[in-house]
């Protein structure tokens, strides 16, 4: 590394709130202000994590649309049984990684998985929204199902390890395909670990901390739980000392220097293309689920 990304803010949760009766959420951006400074990433829900009871009726969300935008499930405790007009189905399990490219429109349904259901436990997730460039908006839908064993580690010395989810880390990469330039790391660090990450110049990066505590850079402290510290774009790396055991989401990717026009489960680039994508899946033109 030639210089260190300098830690320009940290938030906490922007907001809580329940999505569906499944999925109790602390919202890290852009509830929190965030926005831009984050792009090519939308948003970030932590959900959990939380104890449910054992139930005869999986919990979750009904069928719903989506559009413009990419939509990622990272499983740490529980599952989720997903299915959409596309005809994909599948449980996500914990290590497992759902990536959904929404594009153009698909509908689908996120529950509790039935063994989940049926035996209760503890949920914890996070699902996070990746932006897609005009060009690709109404590109085809598609899904990628990636399971743990998909997915490289990474050793980063004593005590710590990275998940590649998505982009390259010391000559291991993720499995994920991406419309633009990104990284989706999910790190894991002991009481007293030390790693520097190297980062690329000009991309936006955000450091997400599920729980634990780390200090940044030598200087700057993120503790507790649902923490994001914001980087700046100069610089090509990142320090980082755990003062306990940590679990810690990497986040940093070429930003897309275009509109951002939102509406509910929609993000396009303008108004009237919100307007479109509410009369095409009134229509039906989206799909259904049987």
């Amino acid at each position: 590394m030639n210089s260190q990304k300098s830690v320009v803010s940290i938030h906490g949760t922007g907001s809580t709130h329940w999505v569906g009766d499944g999925f109790p959420v602390r919202n890290l951006f852009p509830s929190n202000g965030v926005g831009a400074q984050m792009s090519p990433f939308l948003m970030l829900d932590y959900a959990g994590p939380k104890y449910f009871e054992p139930s005869d009726r999986p919990r979750g969300v009904e069928e719903h649309p989506h559009r413009g935008f990419e939509t990622v499930t990272i499983a740490y405790q529980g599952s989720v049984d997903h299915r959409d007009s596309g005809g994909h189905a599948g449980t996500i399990a914990p290590g497992d990684v759902q990536w959904m490219t929404a594009a153009s429109g698909v509908v689908h349904e996120e529950k509790h998985g039935r063994e989940f259901t049926r035996q209760g436990g503890v949920f914890e997730m996070v699902q996070l929204w990746v932006n897609l460039p005009r060009k690709d908006k109404m590109s085809e839908p598609k899904y990628q199902s990636i399971t743990k064993e998909q997915i490289p580690v990474v050793a980063l010395g004593e005590g710590a390890a990275a998940r590649v989810i998505a982009g390259e880390l010391n000559g291991a990469r993720g499995p994920a395909s991406t419309f633009t330039p990104m990284n989706v790391w999910d790190v894991k660090l002991a009481a007293g670990a030390k790693v520097e990450l190297p980062l690329t110049e000009g991309h936006n990066t955000g450091l997400v901390l599920l729980r634990g505590g780390v200090t940044l850079n030598g200087g700057q402290a993120l503790t507790g739980e649902a923490q994001l510290a914001l980087l700046s774009q100069k610089g090509d790396g990142v320090a980082i000392e755990a003062t306990e055991e940590t679990i810690l989401l990497v986040l940093s990717g070429e930003p897309i220097d275009e509109p951002v026009a939102s509406y509910g489960p929609f993000v396009m680039n303008t108004r009237e293309e919100l307007q479109q994508a509410v009369r095409d899946y009134q229509a039906g033109k989206m799909g259904r689920l049987s």
